[in-house]
């Protein structure tokens, strides 16, 4: 992937092991080591003490490679030009502000005819949800689901965002100052594409981004089977994780999980990968032609769409399957978690002139899926009875083509106004393009599915392989399959015979679950030692780790790349 290319050196295999979940997760990052942080003092208002200090493999490549996000990337000077003269930030001023980005694809439009994303939650399956000031507006506009990650046995990291990804999607997505009103959207209050849109944090990566396939795929069952829980409407799912599957789509269990979200009216965004435009396939499951895969557009620091591209890290693709549209993922400026991974290890992240600290600044086909996922819940406020389809219909078929012409463009840049108008004047609303293509079975491998990254159990050092999931029990593909299908995975907090989660809400989340039985390598869950420091150098950070779970490659290109970027 390009933007990794021009990462900072850190560790190639330590940078799998978080970039797993960033290529996932669809970013587009400059490389650096892994920090795993935890709430601080200062948790409350999204402050992050760090228990360790970043680590560097010998190799010279980082952890944000794994994610695929490129953190900073202002290489046409936007943070310079919106605080010229040593004046603060202005966002007026700097195309990836989300005031300019919301402004430049017509959201704006969008709220100004009432259409703001209320009534409609996105599930984000991703790295947890900070308590940053933008997302902090109500008690329930981020509402806590299970964490199935390996952090979730801790108090101390269950549900929160360390790694500094997730949150960054979510003020892309849905973020909302305290003051903020839709109808008179100012430069000085940040605000998302859909600022009142709920949002449910689906936590499966750790703060390096450490995560299993499987994990994944637990988190769209639980979705698919409680979206209408404790008053939520799910109807959007960001998903900005991708494998590099050496399996066919048509039985990969990931691409079947997502198909099964589709299928029960939820609107699957996936992020297409950060390999570059001369990329021959697009992750998993992006690659699969039921659910909606997003590329990004690189405005070329200009306000006019007339000199855009599709940004260069994005996955071209074949004939087969490309993207189907674009949205802004270039230099995008969102929520910044303070001490998380990220912020320790990409100071270039930081958006110069920004007094108030509250910013980061990246860029990846991830960061583009969050704004399609915004524009998503706009449809659905605006017309509530659209199926998945019909919102990918009404999308593709108004998107502007771009001049500078590449098949990876997909049917073009998301043009919110006209979309907006298709779905409530009921034109261009057609058929399922993948209508005549069978489904997945997903009754293929999970070993497959995983394309060479592994996660190893931090006490024993034993990986992560074959037909077992990350919670340690056997994986039934047909079995799973068949209940995954029809919405019955999960039954009662159990997930492929593993209690992972409660039935009982407190306040805005699942009340935690003690994991019972024993991990892949056969020592009791309960024998680990959760703390973080222990859990992450052993895990995610060493040498050895690395170097066992995660390919060079393959972490930053294809797991959560999208997801930081």
């Amino acid at each position: 992937m390009t933007s990794a290319g021009r990462s900072p050196s850190t560790s190639p295999r330590l940078v799998r092991a978080s970039l797993s979940l960033a290529t996932a997760l669809g970013l587009a990052l400059v490389g650096a080591a892994p920090v795993h942080a935890t709430p601080g003092a200062g948790a409350g208002t999204g402050t992050y003490a760090p228990t360790t200090q970043p680590t560097r493999g010998p190799s010279g490549t980082s952890a944000s490679r794994a994610l695929g996000t490129r953190w900073g990337d202002d290489d046409t000077r936007e943070g310079r030009r919106a605080s010229a003269n040593g004046s603060r930030w202005d966002a007026r001023a700097d195309h990836g502000s989300l005031y300019s980005l919301t402004s430049t694809i017509g959201a704006q439009d969008a709220w100004h005819r009432g259409y703001t994303g209320r009534g409609v939650t996105v599930a984000l399956i991703d790295t947890g949800v900070a308590p940053v000031a933008g997302l902090d507006r109500s008690a329930t506009k981020v509402m806590n689901g299970p964490d199935l990650s390996f952090e979730s046995q801790s108090p101390a990291t269950a549900n929160l965002d360390g790694f500094g990804h997730g949150t960054h999607l979510a003020g892309i997505i849905a973020g909302e100052d305290d003051r903020f009103d839709p109808r008179k959207p100012s430069p000085s209050m940040f605000a998302g594409v859909a600022p009142e849109a709920q949002l449910l944090n689906m936590k499966v990566g750790t703060a390096d981004g450490g995560v299993d396939v499987s994990q994944v795929i637990a988190a769209l069952d639980w979705v698919v089977a409680h979206r209408h829980d404790h008053g939520m409407n799910v109807r959007v799912v960001n998903l900005a994780y991708g494998t590099e599957s050496v399996q066919p789509w048509q039985v990969d269990p990931l691409a079947h999980a997502v198909e099964n979200a589709w299928d029960h009216g939820l609107v699957v965004v996936t992020a297409a990968g950060n390999d570059g435009l001369a990329a021959p396939h697009l992750l998993m499951p992006a690659v699969d032609p039921h659910v909606l895969a997003v590329g990004a557009e690189d405005h070329q620091g200009t306000t006019t769409i007339a000199d855009d591209t599709v940004a260069d890290f994005t996955s071209g693709g074949d004939a087969q399957r490309r993207p189907d549209l674009l949205a802004p993922g270039k230099s995008v400026v969102s929520l910044r978690v303070r001490g998380s991974y990220v912020d320790r290890t990409h100071p270039e992240g930081l958006v110069t002139g920004n007094v108030s600290g509250r910013f980061f600044r990246g860029s990846g086909t991830s960061q583009a899926a969050a704004v399609m996922s915004g524009v998503a819940a706009l449809l659905l406020d605006a017309r509530p009875s659209l199926t998945p389809d019909q919102v990918r219909s009404a999308l593709t078929s108004t998107a502007r083509r771009l001049h500078h012409r590449n098949p990876a463009m997909g049917a073009g840049l998301v043009d919110v106004p006209a979309a907006i108008t298709a779905v409530r004047t009921g034109r261009h609303l057609a058929a399922d393009p993948a209508a005549g293509l069978r489904h997945s079975t997903g009754t293929g491998s999970l070993e497959a599915s995983r394309g060479g990254e592994h996660v190893v159990d931090p006490t024993t050092g034993d990986v992560l392989t074959g037909e077992t999931d990350a919670y340690g029990d056997p994986w039934p593909a047909t079995v799973w399959a068949a209940a995954s299908r029809t919405g019955e995975a999960w039954d009662h907090g159990v997930w492929n015979g593993h209690r992972l989660s409660s039935e009982t809400w407190v306040g805005n989340q699942v009340a935690p679950t003690a994991w019972a039985g024993t991990s892949w390598s056969g020592l009791p869950w309960s024998e680990h030692v959760w703390s973080d420091a222990r859990w992450q150098a052993r895990s995610w950070r060493d040498q050895g780790w690395s170097a066992r779970s995660w390919r060079e490659e393959s972490w930053s290109a294809r797991s959560w790349r999208g997801l930081l970027s």
